[in-house]
């Protein structure tokens, strides 16, 4: 499944990258293309990892919590 789903981004950021660098072809679009690529990828990491940042974030705020207390 995650194979799959890394083909389908790699080849989503070849056409990204194939757009950007046509000259004919519409340079905010490919723009458009690289956000939302970026977007996707941050949301299916955020949501594959949420419990370990949520775990990394508390300890991070408690040694900081800790040092000014």
């Amino acid at each position: 499944m995650f194979k799959t789903m890394k083909n389908k981004i790699q080849m989503m950021a070849v056409k990204a990258g194939n757009t950007l660098m046509n000259p004919s072809g519409d340079q905010m679009t490919g723009w458009l293309i690289v956000v939302l690529v970026v977007v996707v990828v941050g949301a299916v990491f955020m949501t594959l990892y949420q419990s370990s940042i949520t775990t990394i974030w508390n300890n991070i705020v408690t040694k900081i919590t800790g040092l000014l207390s």
